[in-house]
Formats: C-alpha cells, sequence, structure tokens
C-alpha cells in the first residue's frame, strides 16, 4: 500500500478536483500541482469518486460529491487533504476523515456578499410578486396598467426573521435594515450587544417564536442532525398567513411536503428557494407556484467568488504541502 508522503513534500502535490473551475484558478493549479482537472464537468461517480481518493494527496471535492465515511475509509494512504471548494462541509464526512488523519478545510467567507445579494433579491421579490408578473409579461397576457393589479406587499415595517447570524446572516440583516425591514433573528448564539445596535437586530429566544413574529423568513444556518426539517408544518402553521419564506442555505433545512402544503392552501403567499432537498431535481408544484421564485442554487455564482474561492483552495494546499496548518481548516484536533 501507497504510504501517506512526509510533508514538506517533495515533488508537487498530486491534485484531482471533481468539477471544472474557473479557467484562472485551473490555469494556477495547473503551474503549482501534478492536477486533474476534470473539464468535463460532469460530477463523479461513486466509482471514479474513490478512484480518485486511491490516487492522489489532494482532493479537491465540491457539494455535490458525497464524501461518505465509505469512502474516507477506502481512501489510499497518501490522501492527506480534502480542500474543498465552498464553504459547507456537510457533505463530507468530518469525523470520518479526522479518524484517517485526514486534514479537512474550505472556504469561509467568499461567497458571504454574493449569497446576501441573492436573498435580498428574493426577500423583495416574493412579496411584491415578480416572478408572477414576469410570467405575466412573458405570456403576453398583461392588458396594462390598472390599480388593482398584481398588488403585492410593502417591505417597510415588516419583520424579517433571519435564523442563523453568522457572517451571511449578517450581511443580510445590514441590507434589508435598508429597505426599512425589522429585524429579529434566531442564532445559538446571541451576538455582541454592539454589533446588534450596529444591524439593527433584536434577538429572540426561540425558532418557534421567531416563526410567529416574522412576516418574511430567511435561512442561513448550516445543514446538521439538528437542523434537518427545522422548519416543519408545525412551526410552518406558526407564521402569519400571507407571509413567505427565503432559503439560500440547504434544501433539507425545510421540510418539502410542508412548505408545499403550505402554499397550495394560500398559508404561505409565497417562497424563494435557490437550494433544494434532491439537487438537481425540483419537485414540479413548487415550479408550478405562481409566486415561488425557483433558483437553480446560484447564492455564489458570481466570477468574482468564484475565482476568490478557487484561490483560497490554492492557498490551503500549499500551506499543507509545505508542511504547515492550512489557513482554512475545519478539523483542528488532527495529528500531523
Amino acid at each position: 500500500m501507497t504510504q501517506r508522503p512526509t510533508r514538506p513534500l517533495a515533488a508537487p502535490a498530486r491534485v484531482i478536483v471533481t468539477r471544472h473551475l474557473v479557467p484562472a484558478v485551473e490555469a494556477r493549479m495547473r503551474e503549482l500541482f501534478d492536477v486533474v482537472l476534470n473539464e468535463a464537468d460532469a460530477p463523479l461517480t461513486r466509482d471514479q469518486l474513490a478512484a480518485a481518493m486511491q490516487d492522489c494527496d489532494v482532493l479537491v471535492p465540491t457539494v455535490t460529491d458525497r464524501i461518505d465515511a465509505d469512502l474516507i475509509a477506502g481512501a489510499g494512504e497518501r490522501l492527506g487533504l480534502i480542500a474543498n471548494f465552498g464553504a459547507g462541509t456537510e457533505h463530507i464526512d468530518l469525523a470520518a476523515a479526522a479518524e484517517r488523519k485526514i486534514i479537512v478545510t474550505n472556504t469561509p467567507g467568499v461567497f458571504t456578499d454574493d449569497t446576501a445579494d441573492l436573498a435580498m433579491a428574493m426577500i423583495i421579490g416574493v412579496p411584491r410578486r415578480i416572478r408572477e408578473g414576469t410570467a405575466l409579461v412573458r405570456r403576453g397576457e398583461w392588458t396594462g396598467w390598472t390599480p388593482s393589479g398584481l398588488l403585492g406587499r410593502k417591505l417597510a415595517g415588516k419583520v424579517l426573521g433571519i435564523i442563523g447570524m453568522g457572517r451571511i446572516g449578517q450581511a443580510v440583516a445590514h441590507r434589508a435594515r435598508a429597505f426599512g425591514l425589522e429585524i429579529a433573528y434566531y442564532n445559538r448564539k446571541r451576538l455582541p450587544e454592539a454589533l446588534e445596535r450596529m444591524l439593527g437586530a433584536r434577538h429572540v429566544e426561540s425558532v418557534d417564536t421567531l416563526m410567529a413574529e416574522a412576516d418574511i423568513l430567511t435561512l442561513h444556518c448550516p445543514l446538521t442532525e439538528e437542523t434537518r426539517h427545522l422548519i416543519d408544518a408545525g412551526r410552518i402553521a406558526l407564521m402569519k398567513p400571507g407571509s413567505s419564506i427565503v432559503n439560500t442555505a440547504r434544501g433539507e433545512l425545510i421540510d418539502q411536503e410542508a412548505l408545499i402544503a403550505a402554499l397550495q392552501s394560500g398559508h404561505l403567499a409565497g417562497a424563494g428557494l435557490d437550494v433544494y432537498p434532491n439537487e438537481p431535481n425540483v419537485d414540479r408544484r413548487l415550479i408550478d407556484h405562481p409566486n415561488v421564485m425557483t433558483l437553480p442554487h446560484i447564492g455564489s455564482a458570481t466570477a468574482e467568488g468564484r475565482e476568490d474561492s478557487g484561490h483560497k483552495v490554492i492557498a490551503n494546499i500549499r500551506m499543507w504541502a509545505d508542511g504547515h496548518r492550512p489557513p482554512d481548516q475545519v478539523l483542528t484536533a488532527l495529528v500531523r
């Protein structure tokens, strides 16, 4: 069996990248590493992932790659770093990586503004029924201005409930305040009082309390076993009639059947969704609902953000290959 090499590496790191990255990042990787790129951009099968993990020092996966305990257990001895492209790491079994002494890194903070911008677009777009208006014009059915046509809801004075007040949640609060929204939030750990004042944000003690207060709910928390289906039928029932939900975090945070039922009954006026439980499959009932904005997981899809994320991956690999702790190490209690 190939032995995990001693670092610093004597030769360029063997790096396998699971998806096509932006040209500037791939070009830099070619200069620095013994790299295998996925120029076809087709997601790797499980067998292909297993083979890749047998043949590299560094694997660069994305959210579309499920790196579970069995794959990690079968990885070659030389695999020492999983340098994830993206901030979320719920698709990687971190405990199994720790057991194998494999370091995991991510790219935090790069997509904060991009994701917050998209969330804000849906926070505005759903109450103002932008999808319905666009569809009406595209179908050629708009007959002209009328005092009672496509009446939505104004934002000023409404309560925006934020679940998860990390970087993205705070960036959303900062933007929403400019639109006159009242900001209420739930987070496992309350923010410092000075930061609350700066954001104009009010902390509530429970998710249920926030659900009952919010006119618009937006999700910015990680997916864990505790947060899976955090928003279920019972909690949706707590929301005001005519309220709406926005999700740019992870699809599994919401019980999709409960969401659809509330939309179809009219209890929820609409939703803005960039993520889904079974991507890339999107339930037809969501697509067909007139006031659900269904976007194709583009929260981080800016040229600048994707390039910055790629360069963070490169920095993590270089530091690891040189025998140092990578700057964005997710697991800290590992033996080198």
